[in-house]
């Protein structure tokens, strides 16, 4: 099934981010190299495709997982979280419809 992981940034995390990131995206392409990404990516915290210094509010995944406590624990994993990237993480069942 698919489940739509939704991470919340914590207040001035850009530099967190950056440092994380090569760690967060190679767990994004094994998930993609599997077949199981559907899609990725941050939410720039300014209406811009590059949102420079104002960096990033959150992210967005959409991934299959087995269950939704195996998509629980892969989030909990997430480099972002260790990194204190994130204060908030919600995962949630995701039902793909379109397209």
């Amino acid at each position: 099934m698919w489940y739509a992981i939704t991470g919340i940034d914590e207040a001035d995390s850009l530099a967190r981010r950056m440092s994380a990131r090569p760690a967060h995206l190679e767990r994004l392409q094994a998930l993609n190299r599997e077949g199981r990404l559907l899609l990725a990516g941050p939410f720039p915290a300014i209406d811009a495709e590059d949102p420079g210094p104002a960096g990033f509010s959150g992210s967005l995944i959409v991934a299959e997982f087995d269950d939704l406590a195996a998509a629980q624990a892969w989030a909990d994993a997430d480099p972002y979280r260790a990194a204190g990237v994130y204060r908030e993480v919600v995962v949630r069942p995701f039902r793909r419809v379109l397209p």
